[in-house]
């Protein structure tokens, strides 16, 4: 039995559901301005996954990557969502 696909499949979603409330932990305390923070560990990530040789590391280095890069656009939509009043903003 071949258990990569569910190892990744389980850390992608792992990914994602750490880093949705750091998005949102980071526009609170930080604003936007903190989005370059994200993209250079994308391209930390991306770096790391080129070199290393093993599969599910690098395909996981690669998911958290792109999650980062994501996450930018998820900061700036984060704004908008405290600016309508679904969280909360920082006094």
């Amino acid at each position: 039995m071949n258990y990569t696909g569910i190892i990744i499949g389980a850390a992608t979603f792992l990914c994602i559901g750490v880093f949705h409330p750091i998005v949102i932990k980071a526009e609170y305390h930080f604003g936007v301005g903190c989005w370059w923070v994200f993209l250079l560990v994308g391209l930390g990530c991306v770096a790391a996954s080129l070199f290393v040789s093993a599969m599910i590391p690098s395909t996981i280095l690669g998911v958290v990557a792109f999650s980062s890069f994501w996450s930018i656009l998820e900061l700036f939509r984060q704004r908008e969502r405290v600016r309508k009043g679904w969280f909360p903003k920082k006094p």
